[in-house]
C-alpha cells in the first residue's frame, strides 16, 4: 500500500522522521518496504495484517509503537454513535454469514460538486483520480481508516409508501449490472449484490463495485450511504471470477471486523456533510451477532521459553502499552483483550510475535542448532524403500494400481463408480493387467522383458496390510508381506541409490516398430552403426536397439529395432516408410548390405 508521509503526519503532533527512517522502522518491526521515492513509502502489508493495515490509521500505529510516538488522536478510539436511528430505509440481509452487518445512512440536500484541493493531493497520492465530493469522501475515508464505502443515488431508487428498501442477497441467474466502469458484468448464482428491494434489481455487486443504475451525478441531491461488513471469501470468489479486483474488494477479502462498519460510516456522513452540506436523515443498522471480544491469556514466562531470551515482565507491559492493548496482570498471567481491528491475535504466541518485533527482531541473538539426534524411522517407510530399491536394482519398474476392485471382503460405501465397489485383497489382480498394458509398449521402453513390482496396502482377512508384490512375462504375479522382499535385500550394507534419468512427458499416440539387418565390416562396431542410423531416421526415430548380432568370415551381420513415435498424431506406415528410405539410402551408401 501506498503511504503519504505528509498524510501520515496528520496522526501526529510530533514531527516524523524522513521517508527512509520510517521504512527503516517498519523493516525492522513490521513489514518488508517495496520502494520509497521522495516522501512516499510503498508498503508491502502482510497476509496477516491486512484486516488493520491497509489504512493510514494502521500504519500510524504501528509507527506510534515502534518509534514511541503517541498518537494525536484516534479515529477508532473514539465514541461512535449513529443517531438517529431512522425508517426512511430498511435493511434486509440474506445470509448473516456472508454479511454480518449493513449499515444505511439517508442524507437529503446534498450539493455535488469538485473536492477541494487538499482531498484532491491525498486521493492522488494513492494514485486515485478525484470524482466528485460525495465519492471522493467515501474513498479517502477507506485508505484512511480501512472500511470501504459506498454512495447511492437515493432518487434513482424506487421508494414504496414514501420509504426505501435495501437488500443483501445472492445473485439469482441471468441478473446483469451495469456498473460504474462502464462495464456489464453477467451476475452467477451465489454472487452477492446490493439490491433496491423495492424494484428487486441489483445496483452494486457486494464488496466490489457498485452499479451506474445508482451512481452519483452532479444532479444528485439524495444520497444513501454504504457501510457494511461482507464474508472476505465470498468477495474474493466474486471479484476473481468476474475478474474485477477492487480496493474495497482487496481489503474486505482481508476479513475487517464488523466494528469497523459503524466507524467508518461515521467518518464518511460527517465528511460528506462537511463538504457537500445536506441533512443527516438517520441511520438503520442490520447487525443481528455483535462483535463480542475474546481475551487472551499470555503466561508471563512464556515468551522466555519460546523465544530462548530473557523477556522480563516490564519488556512485556511496555510492548502491550505502546501496542495500545487493554490487557489485566494476575499475578503470573497477562489477560489481553485484543482490539476489534486486530483479528489475527488469538493465542498466546501472537502475543509473543507482538512483543518481540516491537523490542525488535534484531534484539534476539543468534543461537547454534542443538545437536541433531537420529529421528525415529517408520518401519513401514523404511522397509518400502529398502525392497524397492532392491526391486529396481535388479530391473524391476514399479506401477501403482487402483485400490478399488470388482472383489474383496471391504466394500466402499461412497464408490468411485459402479464397477468397482470394493477394496482389493489382493495386489495379483492389479499387477497382471499392468503387464498387459506395459508389454505392448516394451520396445517403445527399450527392455527385454518387462518386470513390474508394486507395494500398496491390501484389505484381507479382516486387517489393513502393506504389501509387495512382483511380476514379470516369465513369472505368474504372486502375492507377500513385505518382510518377506526385506530379508532379501537386508544384504545391503547402506541403502541404494538409484541414478535419476531426464524425464519428459510422454505421447499419446501409438509407435511403429522397424527391425533392420545388415552385414558389415568387421571392424565396424555395433556403436558405430548406431549413430548412422540415428543420424538418419529422423527426429521421430525415438529409440534404437541392438538386438541381435554375428560373425561370419570377415563380416558381421548386426541388427537393429527402430521404434517411431509422433507427439503430435498417429503414423501411417507410408510416412514410416519415408523415414526408413532414408536409412536405408545411408546403408547402401555406406557399403553395407541389408540382409
Amino acid at each position: 500500500m501506498k503511504i503519504s508521509r505528509d498524510w501520515l503526519q496528520k496522526y501526529f503532533h510530533a514531527p516524523l522522521p524522513s521517508a527512509q527512517e520510517l521504512a527503516d522502522a517498519l523493516t525492522f518491526h513490521a513489514f518488508e518496504i517495496e520502494s520509497v521515492e521522495g516522501d512516499m513509502l510503498d508498503v508491502k502489508i502482510t497476509a496477516n495484517r491486512g484486516h488493520d493495515c491497509l489504512s493510514y490509521r494502521g500504519i500510524a500505529k504501528e509507527i506510534s509503537a515502534i518509534l514511541k510516538l503517541p498518537l494525536a488522536s484516534d479515529p477508532l478510539k473514539e465514541e461512535v454513535r449513529l443517531e438517529p436511528v431512522t425508517d426512511a430505509v430498511s435493511v434486509l440481509i440474506e445470509d448473516i454469514e456472508l454479511s454480518p452487518r449493513y449499515i444505511a445512512a439517508v442524507m437529503k440536500g446534498v450539493k455535488v460538486g469538485p473536492s477541494p484541493e487538499w482531498l484532491v493531493k491525498r486521493l492522488e497520492a494513492m494514485g486515485q483520480k478525484s470524482i466528485n465530493n460525495v465519492v471522493d469522501a467515501t474513498n479517502f475515508v477507506m485508505f484512511n481508516i480501512g472500511q470501504p464505502l459506498h454512495a447511492f443515488d437515493a432518487g434513482k431508487l424506487k421508494q414504496k409508501e414514501g420509504k426505501f428498501a435495501i437488500e443483501v442477497r445472492k445473485a439469482v441467474a441471468g441478473e446483469k449490472l451495469h456498473a460504474l466502469d462502464e462495464k456489464e458484468y453477467a451476475l452467477k448464482p451465489g454472487m452477492l449484490v446490493i439490491a433496491d428491494k423495492n424494484a428487486g434489481t441489483p445496483i452494486g455487486i457486494a464488496g466490489v463495485k457498485g452499479g451506474s443504475p445508482a451512481g452519483i451525478t452532479e444532479s444528485t441531491t439524495d444520497i444513501i450511504i454504504e457501510s457494511a461488513n461482507f464474508n472476505g471469501a465470498s468477495v474474493r470468489k466474486t471479484a476473481k471470477r468476474l475478474n474485477l479486483r477492487t480496493d474495497a474488494s482487496q481489503r474486505f477479502e482481508q476479513v475487517l471486523s464488523p466494528e469497523l462498519a459503524a466507524f467508518g460510516m461515521r467518518a464518511a456522513a460527517d465528511l460528506i456533510h462537511k463538504l457537500a452540506g445536506g441533512e443527516i436523515v438517520g441511520y438503520a443498522d442490520a447487525y443481528a451477532k455483535p462483535h463480542v471480544p475474546i481475551p487472551v491469556s499470555l503466561p508471563a514466562d512464556l515468551p522466555t521459553k519460546v523465544l530462548g531470551i530473557e523477556i522480563t515482565k516490564e519488556k512485556i507491559r511496555d510492548a502491550f502499552t505502546r501496542l495500545g492493548f487493554m490487557f489485566e496482570e494476575k499475578e503470573d498471567l497477562f489477560v489481553v483483550t485484543p482490539p476489534f481491528e486486530r483479528r489475527d491475535l488469538v493465542i498466546p504466541e501472537d502475543l509473543i510475535e507482538e512483543i518481540v518485533r516491537i523490542e525488535g527482531f534484531d534484539t534476539i541473538p543468534a543461537l547454534e542448532l542443538p545437536e541433531a539426534t537420529a529421528p525415529e524411522v517408520n518401519q513401514n517407510f523404511y522397509a518400502s524403500e529398502w525392497v524397492r530399491e532392491h526391486l529396481v536394482s535388479e530391473g524391476y519398474s514399479e506401477v501403482f494400481t487402483s485400490v478399488f476392485a470388482d472383489k474383496g471382503e471391504r466394500g466402499v460405501l461412497n464408490k468411485v463408480d459402479s464397477v468397482r465397489p470394493k477394496l482389493r485383497s489382493t495386489l495379483v489382480d492389479g499387477l497382471n493387467d499392468a503387464l498387459k498394458k506395459n508389454v505392448q509398449n516394451k520396445d517403445l521402453l527399450g527392455l527385454k522383458e518387462v518386470k513390474l513390482f508394486e507395494i500398496g496396502t491390501v484389505w484381507k482377512d479382516g486387517k489393513e496390510t502393506v504389501m509387495a508384490g512382483i511380476v514379470t512375462e516369465k513369472e505368474k504375479a504372486k502375492e507377500d508381506p513385505l518382510s518377506v522382499f526385506l530379508k532379501e535385500a537386508s544384504s545391503y550394507d547402506v541403502l541404494p541409490l538409484s541414478a535419476t534419468e531426464r524425464y519428459q512427458p510422454y505421447s499419446r499416440y501409438p509407435s511403429i516398430t522397424r527391425d533392420i539387418a545388415m552385414w558389415v565390416p568387421a571392424e565396424t562396431s555395433a556403436t558405430d552403426v548406431e549413430s548412422t542410423l540415428k543420424e538418419h531416421a529422423g527426429k521421430l526415430c525415438v529409440r534404437i536397439g541392438l538386438f541381435d548380432e554375428f560373425k561370419k568370415e570377415n563380416q558381421i551381420s548386426y541388427a537393429f529395432r527402430l521404434v517411431f513415435q509422433s507427439d503430435e498424431k498417429t503414423l501411417t506406415d507410408d510416412e514410416v516408410m519415408g523415414f526408413m528410405q532414408a536409412v536405408y539410402d545411408v546403408v547402401d551408401k555406406k557399403g553395407w548390405k541389408v540382409r
